[in-house]
């Protein structure tokens, strides 16, 4: 079985990119390693607890993602394949609440620089909150660990997989928006 370390959780564009990954090469026998940033991927990759590591590089409209290229500067591997994945941005929330019951919202950083424009045309004065993840956020929305009138941004899938409506679909700016993900090896 092949183990493949990703940058997301569950519901993550990263799930997504790690099983077009493995589908594209027909690995069947593989388990996913939910590992959330891009340096405890290539830290599981350097430790062996993982065979293969997909992260996220750059994104059409959100540029370079930084987190990636920091861990990159501090670990080597092999660069294997460089594929690009159609990413859909979505507004969720709890089922309770609307569009002008939203107080703050969280995403990683990059989702929130890839909907900017519809951000600031549309909650201009809330709070934007960068995490780590845009699945992580949904799953502290439908933990209650964030406010109940919070929305994040994130994958379709998050909203059924932590029970979250989604209240406005691809609300990125850049209509073909893709993202640049890598499969990294180690070098031995």
């Amino acid at each position: 079985m092949k183990k493949v370390g990703i940058q997301g959780l569950e519901g993550s564009f990263s799930e997504q990119a790690a099983k077009f990954y493995c589908n594209k090469f027909d690995i069947q026998d593989f388990e996913l390693a939910y590992l959330v940033c891009s340096m405890n991927v290539l830290n599981g990759l350097n430790s062996n607890e993982i065979d293969v590591g997909i992260f996220a590089m750059e994104n059409a409209q959100g540029g370079v993602v930084i987190e990636s290229v920091e861990a990159l500067a501090l670990h080597k591997c092999k660069i294997i394949e460089m594929f690009h994945i159609p990413i859909e941005q979505n507004l969720l929330a709890l089922e309770n609440v609307n569009i002008g019951d939203i107080t703050e919202i969280h995403s990683h950083r990059q989702a929130l620089r890839q909907c900017k424009d519809y951000l600031s045309e549309n909650f201009w004065t809330r709070p934007l909150i960068e995490a780590d993840d845009t699945a992580e956020s949904a799953r502290r929305l439908s933990e209650n660990k964030l406010p109940k009138t919070a929305a994040v941004i994130a994958n379709k899938a998050c909203a059924k997989l932590y029970n979250l409506k989604i209240i406005k679909e691809s609300i990125h700016d850049l209509k073909h928006n893709l993202t640049l993900f890598l499969g990294v090896t180690a070098l031995w």
